[in-house]
């Protein structure tokens, strides 16, 4: 055997004891076995450069040191699930999916691991990127830090597809975290907080030898591509396991809600008894066809929904309420808590959530009161011990006034926040309306922070987003800690700015409901600023995933003469107010046309048919209607869907047929 030969077998050989080891659980040599063989590839490899490969065993141990991450584009947006609490929820959730499909269909169940969401690119069965979820739309790419992670196959086996991603979520173990902290603690550090928090953590350090010394590892649990083995979830992942991925062996699919409520009802009692943290379960339609089918709301699949098991909770005694305003004027009770150790982490604060959850928990100050994460993440006040209550205690009467501006509170109608009205002089309105607007996300001014923004307000330089492009480096060189370099930063920033992209500076104005996603939406179908501000009721909520509460709200905005005026200045200084978004429309040939699509085509595959249809002016709907225009079928059509379009008498088109309709 030559050195090329002995350098290749070793790779596999280390390979294959990798995989058995941190996938499969069993171990078929020592370490120091294994430890000998790692030793002498490293040593062949030096010897022989010429030789060297990426994704051989040596470079798990990682070395590369970065200067910050790159942002990558999702080819396919990376979305986080909507999430229930209880049994009536999931049952609506099954009535929804119900409406959405004729067809017979199946669930998957999944237990849902508490970590960071990652997703991998394999070409030609090497791992080429690893992205995190970031903004669903891109990631950062931190493709070296997970090649360190010895669950992840860096090169595959078997019938694997050309190019595909895989999902799924890197965790740390909970005894892992233990040894971790046994040794900060012999070394005088603070032991970190939670698994959770540690593995997104680790996976964003820079120096990739430093995250190879932690112990993360990986669950895969969703498949993305054009030429997937199956059209089936669940089987999709079984073929996962045999190329070489860590999939989990606590999946199962049902036929009913009822079914899928056993299994999280034994994993509710199970999970503590996992080497792992998992904060609920996912509940996914197997049939991936029908996935396309029922597509994407703003913020979530249709076809998938997140359990959440009941949060921790602990007692404390509650010494305090305060009230914060917000940006848009929604006052927000605070809980002042006697500080607690919750989920990891010490609470000091909790939210009360409005007036009305007051008054029905009857909370007061003094009282013992019972905390949890919401959602894992945002603590609040769930319930009171009335059992050890002081007799002399008074019930809590909420602010009338706003507490810093003392203008009168109001409530609306159907809402629950109370709110100042004094948007132009309440000063937390004011300053979060600027802070919003300079977040990363927004304009992401470079030089620009909360704390100069209070300055610049309180010697009163600015009073509204568009005075921040009236300011020039005399204006702001007085400011407290303010040095030459500082403000040249800082005007240099603002000019930079200039150049964001039209969603998020709409994003930025800080319009009631309008997220990331809903002004990406809008831009992309309205293009410019002037006919979002021109746009009715009826011609907002045409736009997909704009609703009634968003459209309302976007047409209450401009319709003050306030607003209008800032963008005319914001517009003057020379922010986009107009989409650099590519335009893919080719035609009107299906204006106005409702399409479902179904079945498994010839030419094309599903995605690519519902993107034609869009791009000549057609709307992809996921069931049929008697507003139907047609569906289009190919072969494997679900019986029910066929059945359902005949006796409506919707149009059946073919793939040729509507080939023929586009050209």
């Amino acid at each position: 055997m030559n050195s090329q030969e002995r350098i290749a077998f070793l790779r596999k050989e280390l390979s294959s004891h990798n995989h058995s080891y941190y996938v499969k659980d069993t171990s078929v040599i020592s370490d120091v076995e294994f430890d000998q063989l790692l030793s002498e590839l490293q040593k062949l490899e030096n010897q022989y450069p010429n030789l060297f490969d990426a994704n051989s065993p040596t470079q798990r141990v990682g070395g590369e040191v970065l200067d910050g991450f790159t942002a990558v584009k999702h080819k396919y947006r990376m979305l986080s699930l909507g999430n229930t609490y209880s049994a009536e929820d999931l049952h609506d959730f099954d009535l929804r999916i119900n409406k959405l499909t004729d067809d017979d269909f199946e669930y998957v169940c999944e237990l849902k691991y508490d970590g960071i969401s990652i997703s991998l690119t394999y070409e030609n069965g090497e791992l080429t990127q690893a992205l995190t979820r970031g903004d669903g739309a891109q990631g950062d790419d931190v493709t070296h830090n997970v090649k360190t992670i010895k669950s992840i196959p860096l090169k595959l086996k078997g019938d694997y597809p050309k190019k595909f991603e895989i999902r799924g979520e890197i965790f740390l173990p909970i005894a892992s975290l233990a040894s971790m902290n046994e040794i900060r603690v012999q070394k005088g550090l603070e032991p970190y907080a939670n698994p959770r928090n540690t593995a997104s953590g680790s996976i964003k350090l820079l120096d990739s030898k430093e995250v190879a010394k932690r112990p993360l590892d990986c669950y895969l649990y969703y498949l993305l591509g054009d030429n997937l083995p199956t059209k089936k979830h669940f089987d999709n992942l079984q073929k996962a396991r045999d190329w070489g991925f860590k999939i989990p062996s606590e999946i199962e699919s049902y036929k009913t809600i009822n079914e899928v409520l056993k299994f999280i009802e034994k994993w509710d009692l199970k999970r503590h008894d996992l080497p792992y943290e998992i904060d609920g379960i996912v509940i996914k339609v197997n049939d991936i066809n029908l996935q396309q089918e029922m597509g994407f709301t703003a913020k979530s699949p249709r076809w998938a929904i997140s359990y959440k098991f009941k949060a921790e909770q602990v007692a404390t005694i509650l010494e305090e309420i305060t009230y914060q305003v917000g940006r848009t004027g929604a006052i927000t009770p605070v809980a002042n808590l006697t500080p607690v150790l919750l989920a990891g982490t010490t609470v000091k604060r909790a939210s009360l959530h409005n007036a009305d959850q007051i008054q029905k928990l009857d909370i007061r100050e003094g009282d013992k009161v019972f905390v949890e994460k919401g959602g894992e993440i945002i603590p609040k006040v769930i319930g009171v011990d009335l059992s050890v209550r002081d007799l002399f205690s008074r019930p809590t009467l909420y602010i009338s006034y706003c507490p810093s501006c003392n203008t009168e509170l109001v409530r609306k109608d159907g809402d629950v926040k109370h709110y100042c009205p004094n948007t132009e002089r309440c000063s937390p309105q004011i300053k979060g309306r600027f802070e919003h607007f300079i977040s990363r996300k927004a304009m992401n001014i470079d030089g620009l922070g909360a704390e100069t923004i209070e300055l610049l307000i309180q010697e009163r330089l600015i009073s509204k987003v568009s005075d921040l492009y009236l300011l020039e480096k005399e204006d702001v060189l007085p400011l407290e800690r303010m040095a030459e370099k500082s403000a040249v930063n800082l005007i240099l920033g603002l000019e930079a700015s200039k150049s964001i992209p039209f969603e998020r500076v709409l994003f930025g104005l800080g319009i009631r409901y309008v997220g990331e996603t809903v002004a990406k939406v809008l831009v992309k179908h309205f293009k410019t600023i002037d006919r979002i501000i021109n746009a009715d009721m009826e011609t907002m909520i045409s736009v997909d995933e704009i609703g009634d509460k968003i459209a309302e709200s976007i047409i209450s905005y401009f319709s003050q003469q306030k607003n209008i005026n800032l963008i005319i200045d914001l517009k003057n200084s020379g922010l986009q107010f107009v989409s650099k978004i590519e335009d893919t429309s080719k035609s009107d040939l299906l204006k106005g046309m409702k399409i479902v699509v179904s079945g498994v085509f010839n030419h094309y595959s599903r995605s690519e048919l519902k993107k034609m249809i869009e791009e000549h002016g057609g709307k992809n709907v996921g069931s049929i209607s008697k507003s139907t225009t047609f569906v289009l079928f190919g072969e494997n059509m679900g019986p029910s869907k066929k059945v359902k379009a005949e006796s409506l008498g919707v149009n059946m088109v073919n793939e040729d047929e509507f080939l023929a309709k586009i050209s």
